[in-house]
């Protein structure tokens, strides 16, 4: 891991740009700690820059309000690093199946299954890098989607203890048998109007879930209308599970 960049934030946070390889990210930890820091990886839909300002207000209240560390980093062929023709072909036959009413299954396996099975291991490389640092000892938890990146990793990944998933992007069939294996406290955060999220989907996936513990946010609106409160929700969340 290198860092490229660094910043003290006016709340005391200090941020910092890294790459890891071909990897960018970024990192928030709190100004002050008198230990290592609890982690929460920070997922989001792709172009880390693009996202920048909704994952750094995220992150900058859990280091600020709750002592946390969070980080982030950019997608496979998102943002800056390099595209895949297979993935824009599945991203375009996607958008004319929806417009024309036809199944997407196959095409939705195409587009989302290849971009799990990259972002899962880098995930779990920089989980290696960012617990090495001496200010950040976890426990770990993730947070944000693509859902079903979500859903792979915190069944694969031994280190993280408890998972905020928000529902709002299409989950291969293969993925809900995965879900089975979560047993991790969850809380999954759904928009009841998500104009490109099918709502029943969505609500059969938390059902399959093996977790014990498992919460269901939903709020009125569209895929980006969450609720401001919802930052502080899923702080308290982790607050429970990672303090």
């Amino acid at each position: 891991m290198q860092f490229t960049s660094e910043q003290r934030l006016d709340d005391g946070v200090l941020e910092r740009e890294f790459t890891l390889g071909e990897i960018p990210g970024v990192l928030w930890t709190p100004g002050s700690a008198s230990a290592p820091a609890p982690l929460i990886l920070v997922g989001h839909p792709g172009g880390l820059h693009k996202m920048y300002p909704r994952l750094a207000a995220r992150a900058r209240h859990y280091a600020a309000e709750y002592g946390f560390a969070a980080a982030a980093i950019e997608l496979p062929g998102s943002g800056d690093r390099p595209r895949s023709a297979a993935t824009e072909q599945a991203r375009t036959d996607l958008r004319r199946a929806m417009e024309a009413g036809e199944p997407v299954d196959e095409i939705v396996d195409a587009l989302v299954l290849p971009l799990v099975e990259k972002a899962v291991p880098e995930w779990r490389t920089t989980l290696d890098a960012l617990l090495s640092l001496p200010e950040i000892g976890g426990p770990v938890g993730y947070e944000g989607g693509v859902i079903a990146i979500g859903i792979r990793l915190v069944a694969v990944e031994p280190r993280i203890s408890a998972a905020n998933l928000f529902a709002g992007s299409f989950v291969p069939a293969t993925l809900f048998e995965e879900a089975r294996e979560v047993t991790i406290p969850l809380q999954v955060l759904l928009q009841w109007d998500d104009e490109g999220n099918d709502r029943q989907s969505a609500l059969d996936l938390f059902d399959a879930f093996g977790s014990k513990e498992k919460t269901l946010h939903a709020n009125l609106g569209g895929h980006t209308g969450v609720p401001s409160f919802e930052i502080d929700a899923g702080a308290r969340f982790f607050a429970r599970h990672l303090s």
